[in-house]
């Protein structure tokens, strides 16, 4: 059966909605949403408070949609047919405590990137200050001297363009200093939701806050990921084979969410700093010509495989701190 309806995105839209799909689809029905996370968010949200089975789907690549034929209907009969295609159907992720962490790191992030790029903007501004205040300024560390600009003031004896530039200076560095303290706050508030929802996670070694955090948003809830294997192709994981002739070999997975990639990453790196049993399975392999760059990833792989345990079975004691890789 084919039947498509256009409605309003909004609450008597959805109802209209859900009875539309009663109507044609009785009993059972599966709802195959693109954009569950974005724009699909609020429609998604309803159907799952009505105890509907929910799906999600990727968006379509671009080069696709060039023959132009596009259109939201079309857009509809794609998602469908694309699901019915599938062996393997993606849950959503919740909101709750995950979405929580989601705002929090996503603001946290931004805060970060604005502080990095008022930074580079004030060394811009030292750079190009007049001489007497730059040699007040150059040779301080960026955390002394975002301090001693927020505290900078002018005197009538100064030049209009010394003026200006303190002005400029005080202004930038007192932006860093508020979005330093706003990041830190965002943070204090990740690590009361994280002790709260997965402490077993925060004993694992080397995971911290941030990277539990992006862990935990990634993940979502227990059986939303059908494998460890399935959590390391998201986390972009999953080894690639590169092999050709008698080389036979791995590389690098660009694919999957970077963010959680990045937390695996940061993980790794202080095991490796950190950890003596992971120091010496990279000594080994180093020894048998494997590259820094293929021993990470080996290690990544290995720490998705231990980390999905330790997510699915959230409320039960964590087991032993992680081991080498074979």
């Amino acid at each position: 059966m084919h039947a498509t309806t256009t409605l309003p995105a909004d609450a008597f839209g959805y109802r209209r909605l859900l009875g539309f799909g009663r109507t044609h689809a009785p009993g059972r029905r599966l709802w195959a949403i693109e954009g569950t996370g974005s724009f699909g968010r609020g429609l998604t949200t309803f159907l799952l408070e009505q105890q509907e089975r929910v799906v999600e789907v990727d968006r379509p690549a671009r080069p696709a949609r060039r023959n132009g034929a596009k259109a939201d209907d079309l857009d509809a009969v794609r998602a469908a047919r694309e699901v019915l295609g599938r062996e393997h159907l993606a849950q959503p992720r919740r909101r709750g405590d995950r979405e929580a962490m989601r705002v929090l790191l996503r603001t946290r992030q931004g805060a970060v990137g604005a502080s990095q790029r008022a930074q580079c903007h004030l060394q811009a501004l030292i750079v190009t200050a007049p001489q007497a205040l730059r040699e007040q300024l150059e040779a301080k560390s960026t955390k002394d001297c975002v301090l001693r600009c927020a505290r900078l003031r002018t005197a009538l004896q100064h030049s209009i363009e010394h003026r200006a530039t303190i002005a400029a200076l005080r202004a930038t560095a007192r932006r860093i200093l508020a979005l330093d303290a706003e990041a830190d706050e965002h943070e204090t508030r990740l690590q009361e939701l994280v002790s709260a929802a997965a402490p077993a996670l925060l004993a694992e070694l080397g995971v911290g806050v941030l990277s539990a955090a992006e862990l935990l948003c990634a993940w979502s809830h227990p059986g939303r990921l059908r494998s460890e294997a399935a959590f390391a192709a998201l986390a972009g994981v999953a080894p690639i084979a590169a092999s050709s002739g008698q080389t036979i070999r791995y590389r690098l997975n660009r694919a999957g969410d970077r963010q959680l990639n990045r937390a695996l990453h940061t993980i790794v790196l202080s095991r490796l700093a950190h950890h003596a049993e992971t120091k010496a399975y990279a000594a080994r392999r180093t020894r048998e010509g494997k590259s820094p760059r293929d021993i990470k990833r080996c290690l990544k792989r290995h720490l998705a495989r231990r980390l999905f345990k330790v997510l699915e079975r959230l409320g039960v004691p964590a087991a032993a701190v992680m081991g080498t890789p074979a």
